[in-house]
């Protein structure tokens, strides 16, 4: 007799249900024991926020408790980066997973959101979590047209409550309350995901306001690429203002977290997007441009207080997210999970990564005929080597079109009035090539690219660098860089572009009226 017979047909059905459920156990993430599991995740990301200015990296002059907490309760990322040192192309390389230039038109600044990718915030909604935005989520740019998005890739909004501010260049959204707000409606029996999108500390600033509310000009670290001056100082104080205001939303969601009894199953991830809005700085190739602030603390998950060495690029938190759900990472993603690494009990170089990759193709308009400056760039624990592949191009944009990829501020006029070192530095002409040692000079200002004694290692560098990126099928790596001039630009050129487009109509308007005046058949008519 077959075995099969042996079982009644009732029994025989539970044995195969059984089977069947014992199988699939762990494809379907939003069962109720999946989600005891899984963690929430609540990501707050700076605008424009330098990753030294924070007390946990020892700065004295910018003062971020609550930043500071969330590293001492939990790892603290000494070399973060972003690949792309501008708002939106760093937010869609965290949202895919992907370096900018594997993503098409949002390689640009202020672009398109290209069709054909997946976010994370759909891929956990889809997979059971609640999501949430509050703030900025991914912007400036269209993220309607191509990609036929009805809302921001990072979620839907959460913007109703506002707040008083503390200067007057401070945005009024309430972060904490909207976050709060979200977590009142949200299906208590699902993990959640929200994002917290700090518009500060992006400029304008309230000129002054640092002084006003007490803070002290003489205490200020000014870093090697600016002059030293009291305008400076005093400027660098005002984006101290907004970062210590951000800081505070950070410890009022801590508050809202613990109040809804979420905040040790909450994986707290707090980091920005670039560095300061400074020349220099923001949108530029440099250490402190992509170099990143970064700290997580996940209640029991996480060991406390250990600071990390790995290099971690943004493209790393999408495939991280999804592994913390129990998916799979995405096949589009080509970041790294952080995962073995946040639960890991050791500091220092837990996996030895070690290298990282840099670039950028269009960010503001201020060339002819809206060209980019493209580069890119290796990062080593002891080297960055850059190579900007047209160094004819100003790389700041056009000095008549007013520099327009180094955002307006007092400390970029001391520049336009100064001249000299410290405006070549920031804004002048740049050599192919630039090779900085930052053991010795960890704010990269001393270009050694020149030096003999550094050539072999310079070329060591600029062909590692090829190759990782031709194995990422950079088109700037594979003879078809011309694709990046295709893509279209959707930002605002700014008023000195319009104010250098208006001076050469004019310009244009009287070369003609001159050549008209000096043509053969005027002077024929006014002699008649």
């Amino acid at each position: 007799m077959h075995s099969l017979n042996r079982f009644p047909c009732r029994q025989w059905f539970a044995v195969l249900l059984a089977a069947f459920l014992l199988n699939t156990e762990h494809c379907l993430p939003n069962t109720a024991s999946a989600a005891e599991a899984r963690p929430n995740i609540l990501f707050i990301i700076f605008d424009d926020w330098g990753w030294s200015d924070a007390g946990a990296y020892g700065s004295t002059w910018v003062k971020t408790p609550n930043f500071d907490r969330v590293a001492r309760e939990g790892v603290l990322f000494k070399n973060a980066f972003t690949s792309n040192p501008k708002c939106s192309p760093c937010r869609a390389s965290i949202l895919t997973g992907r370096n900018t230039w594997q993503l098409k038109e949002a390689v640009s600044h202020g672009g398109y959101f290209p069709e054909g990718f997946e976010v994370y915030p759909d891929l956990l909604e889809r997979a059971g979590y609640d999501v949430g935005l509050t703030g900025k989520g991914w912007g400036p740019g269209d993220f309607k047209m191509l990609a036929k998005r009805a809302r921001n890739p990072a979620g839907p909004s959460f913007d109703k409550l506002t707040q008083k501010v503390p200067a007057s260049g401070i945005g009024r959204n309430d972060y904490a309350g909207n976050f709060g707000e979200f977590l009142q409606q949200r299906d208590k029996a699902k993990p959640f995901c929200f994002w917290m999108g700090f518009v500060e500390p992006h400029r304008a600033y309230e000129w002054n306001s640092g002084v006003r509310l007490g803070k002290k000009p003489e205490d200020v670290k000014v870093p090697a690429y600016l002059p030293d001056t009291d305008i400076v100082r005093r400027d660098l104080l005002d984006y101290s203002v907004e970062v210590e205001h951000a800081d505070a939303q950070i410890g009022r969601a801590l508050k809202v977290l613990e109040a809804a009894g979420q905040l040790e199953n909450t994986l707290i991830v707090v980091t920005s997007d670039h560095g300061m809005p400074f020349p220099y700085v923001k949108g530029q190739i440099h250490e402190d441009g992509f170099h990143l602030p970064l700290a997580m603390r996940w209640g029991k998950a996480i060991k406390p207080g250990r600071i990390v060495e790995d290099f971690i690029n943004v493209r790393d938190f999408a495939p991280t997210w999804m592994e913390l759900a129990g998916l799979k990472p995405h096949a589009q993603m080509t970041g790294k999970s952080l995962v073995n690494i946040l639960r890991s009990d050791k500091s220092g170089w837990v996996e030895n990564r070690d290298t990282m990759l840099a670039g950028k193709e269009r960010h503001d308009i201020g060339r002819p005929n809206d060209l980019g400056y493209p580069v890119r760039a290796l990062r080593t624990k002891d080297f960055l080597y850059v190579h900007n592949f047209h160094p004819d191009r100003w790389p700041v944009g056009n000095p008549e079109t007013d520099f327009g990829n180094c955002d307006p501020g007092p400390s970029k006029e001391v520049l336009k009035l100064l001249g000299g070192h410290f405006y070549d530095l920031c804004f002048g002409k740049r050599q192919p090539d630039e090779l900085y040692d930052l053991r010795r000079d960890p704010e990269a200002v001393n270009n050694l690219a020149g030096d003999l004694a550094h050539r072999e290692n310079m070329e060591d560098l600029r062909y590692r660098m090829m190759q990782m990126l031709r194995d990422e099928q950079d088109p700037r790596a594979l003879g078809e860089a011309a694709i990046f001039d295709t893509y279209k630009y959707v930002g605002g050129r700014g008023k000195g572009y319009e104010t250098w487009l208006k001076a050469q109509e004019e310009k244009l308007a009287a070369e003609l009226k001159a050549k008209l005046e000096a043509s053969p058949a005027k002077r024929a008519r006014q002699a008649r």
